[in-house]
């Protein structure tokens, strides 16, 4: 049985809802603060929240350092909203001291969508989740200006790019972990699956 372990980056944000997604995606879900918590898991979700508070949670807790050389090497991860900026490789407009892990070769903008109480609901198609379109939760979410060539496109949004993958990286603007529907995680469980298959090999 290839159950993979994935942790949860449990700083800040909604760290609960993930862990019970990825288990009804049969994943061993754990959440992650420590390096030593890090090393013991498959891949990793970066949560939503607020994306200056975790990057400076994370040089604190002494995982950021860690985190980046994990997904150089190609650990999966997996960024939802706040993810999404964290694993950008630039943010368009940062606030002071915010540092991302990067991954992804895209640049994004924060709260591109509006502020909380401008927070909607939209269905998104997602390529590689098969049926229909995914229920997204935008709550002050970022998108995408624009990818690099080696990123893929997964969805748009009214013109806007809300979710992207390169390599074992996945990211996407909404919250999936919020509605039930647990097919991007199951997608990602996969991402996982694959890369434990290959390093195994």
């Amino acid at each position: 049985m290839n159950t993979p372990v994935i942790g949860v980056l449990a700083l800040q944000g909604d760290v609960r809802e993930h862990l019970i997604a990825l288990a009804a995606a049969d994943a061993v879900a754990r959440p992650v603060r420590r390096p030593e918590e890090l090393a013991e898991v498959d891949g990793l979700v970066l949560p939503g929240g607020e994306s200056t508070t975790i990057s400076k949670l994370a040089i604190l807790f002494g995982v950021m350092e860690p985190l980046r050389a994990r997904v150089r090497a190609g650990m999966p991860v997996y960024g939802t909203c706040a993810g999404m900026i964290m694993l950008a490789d630039k943010i368009l407009d940062p606030r002071s001291g915010q540092e991302t892990v990067g991954g992804i070769d895209m640049i994004v903008r924060r709260n591109a969508f509006g502020r909380q109480n401008e927070s909607f609901e939209a269905a998104v198609g997602v390529k590689g989740v098969e049926g229909d379109p995914v229920e997204g939760v935008f709550i002050r979410a970022p998108w995408v200006e624009s990818v690099g060539a080696e990123a893929e496109v997964l969805a748009e949004h009214d013109g806007h790019i809300v979710a992207v993958r390169q390599g074992n990286a996945l990211a996407t603007s909404f919250h999936p972990e919020l509605t039930g529907d647990h097919r991007v995680h199951s997608l990602f469980v996969d991402m996982v699956r694959a890369n434990r298959a290959a390093e195994s090999l």
